[in-house]
């Protein structure tokens, strides 16, 4: 991308699948267990960190619909040896659980979720001592919420985005100060006639407004990514980009469906696009993205940006704006 053209695309391709810097070995330390009354179930958390290193940026990390505290490794380990602490919650809606439909927890799901990572903040001390080697550590000052698919609402109302009520009000504000930047991986894009017959049904929640999200945001979608909840193509996956002042830069993946290659586990059978070089992209993307966000002083973002862009071998393009 030259100077002062931040509307003209970047292709990428992926011509070394190094990691941006050399990577060290890392912990991870599940179930940790959060007391939630409310929620009727303990939190349970999975931690992640480099086994050496001080003042540790930290990631929130928000599952899609079903997943768990055990999955994305592949994103979560390479994140981890590249430096961040990564926190992964359990939500409601995990298969793990088994939640009933008819259960009165389950309307509120989505709201729940963005309960959780704001608890997950405020426990802070008690993660750290939960884990043996991680006290002290941290670094505040530095965290980003990242989440996929129905964890990229979560995520993004983290970062600013409310839902619209079916009396076209602004919901509740559940943004978070301590939040810095964020990933939305595969976000649901608008709501009310762009949903499916069948979203707009069953998930009324899944009418976001991304207006009010103003935290540094990097998007990412699949342009193969054909969803049942909307009547739209895959650019419905792109709306937190177009719709947000915050979201300053959009990544799009030639040939990527919902799972972008298969970021959500090693040999995930569900994932229908696998390709190891689609989920190095998103792994070096999103860190390096981070990285930038979390220190201005760091240039991963435009370094990474620029290897991508150049040589012939193209799996997608970033966009700024």
């Amino acid at each position: 991308m030259k100077e002062g053209k931040l509307n003209e695309p970047e292709v990428i391709n992926i011509a070394d699948n190094k990691a941006v810097k050399v990577p060290t070995p890392v912990l991870s330390v599940s179930p940790i267990l959060l007391s939630a009354p409310g929620r009727g179930e303990e939190i349970q958390l999975r931690v992640s960190a480099p086994t050496s290193g001080s003042q540790l940026p930290i990631i929130v990390f928000a599952h899609g619909y079903g997943s768990s505290l055990d999955g994305y490794a592949p994103l979560v380990n390479f994140w981890t040896a590249n430096g961040f602490v990564v926190i992964q919650p359990t939500f409601l809606d995990s298969r793990t659980l088994a939640l009933s439909p008819d259960d009165p927890r389950t309307p509120l799901i989505w709201k729940f979720r963005v309960e959780d990572m704001k608890q997950i903040l405020d426990e802070l001390d008690f993660i750290e001592d939960s884990v043996l080697g991680l006290k002290g550590r941290l670094d505040r000052s530095r965290i980003a919420a990242v989440g996929h698919s129905f964890g990229s609402q979560t995520a993004g109302m983290l970062l600013g985005a409310r839902i619209i009520g079916i009396d076209g009000s602004f919901g509740e504000d559940m943004s978070d100060p301590r939040i810095k930047a964020g990933v939305l991986l595969t976000p649901a894009g608008k709501g009310g006639e762009d949903l499916s017959p069948f979203a707009a049904e069953h998930y009324p929640f899944m009418n976001p407004s991304y207006t009010e999200m103003t935290t540094p945001t990097l998007v990412v979608a699949g342009d193969k990514d054909i969803s049942p909840l909307t009547i739209r193509g895959w650019d419905w996956f792109t709306d937190a980009y177009t719709l947000s002042p915050g979201a300053h830069w959009l990544v799009t993946l030639f040939d990527g469906e919902h799972l972008l290659g298969g970021i959500s586990g090693y040999l995930v059978t569900e994932t229908s696009d696998e390709n190891p070089e689609r989920v190095a992209a998103v792994q070096r993307l999103t860190l390096a993205y981070l990285r930038s966000a979390l220190y201005p002083e760091d240039h991963s973002w435009a370094e990474v940006r620029k290897e991508f862009s150049e040589g012939s071998n193209q799996i997608g393009k970033v966009e700024g704006k």
